[in-house]
C-alpha cells in the first residue's frame, strides 16, 4: 500500500515555539503539483508495479465528480516529467453504459500500441460502468479523499471490484487536490 499525503516534517531548527502545523504542511504555491515530492513518489510506487492500463476510483462518494481526473492528469505529467514521455488519461467519468463497449476498445487499443493509460474513474455509486472499467484494466488504485469519504463505501469498492485488482490505496488531502486543479 502507498499514502500521497502531506508530511508534517521539517528541516528548521527547533524554537521554544513551535510554528503553525498547517503552514509546514503547504505546498509552496509556485510548485508544480507534477514536481511535488509526494506526487513523485505515488508515481514512482505505481509506476514499478506492471500496468499498461490503470484505473483511478475514488473510494465513495465525498469528492467532485472530477477528483479521479484531477487524480489522473497530475499522475500523468509526474509520468511524464520522469519517463519523458507521455502518459495517457482517459476520462471515465461519465461513460454511459451505451459507450462502454466503445470506451472499453479504445483502452485495448491503446495499450495494444504499448501506451500507458490512466483511466479516471467515478465513484461506484455514480456509475453502473466503474465496477466493469476497473475490472477490464489491468489494475487500480483507490483514491481516498481524506475526512471525506467513508470506509464503509471503500470497503465495498474494493469488494466490487476485487481485491487482486487494486495495487494499493492513495490518500490525498482536499488542498492537494484544490492545488492540482489549479495546475491543469
Amino acid at each position: 500500500m502507498f499514502v500521497a499525503s502531506e508530511h508534517y516534517l521539517s528541516n528548521t531548527r527547533i524554537e521554544s515555539q513551535p510554528p503553525q502545523m498547517d503552514r509546514l504542511a503547504q505546498v509552496p504555491a509556485q510548485t508544480e503539483p507534477w514536481r511535488d515530492p509526494e506526487w513523485q513518489r505515488l508515481w514512482l510506487a505505481v509506476e514499478s508495479q506492471k500496468w499498461r492500463s490503470l484505473a483511478l476510483i475514488p473510494a465513495g462518494d465525498g469528492a467532485t465528480i472530477d477528483f479521479s481526473l484531477i487524480v489522473a492528469v497530475t499522475l500523468s505529467r509526474t509520468g511524464m516529467v520522469h519517463l519523458g514521455r507521455p502518459v495517457q488519461v482517459a476520462d471515465a467519468t461519465q461513460v454511459p453504459l451505451a459507450q462502454l463497449s466503445r470506451f472499453l476498445s479504445e483502452v485495448q487499443h491503446f495499450t495494444n500500441e504499448g501506451e500507458r493509460l490512466l483511466v479516471a474513474l467515478p465513484p461506484l455509486g455514480s456509475s453502473p460502468v466503474t465496477a466493469s472499467i476497473a475490472q477490464s484494466v489491468d489494475a487500480a488504485v483507490l483514491c481516498v479523499l481524506f475526512e471525506q469519504m467513508s470506509t464503509s463505501q471503500a470497503k465495498r469498492t474494493v469488494k466490487l471490484v476485487g481485491q487482486s485488482r487494486f495495487l494499493g490505496s492513495a490518500i490525498f488531502h482536499q488542498d492537494q487536490i484544490r492545488h492540482a486543479e489549479r495546475a491543469k
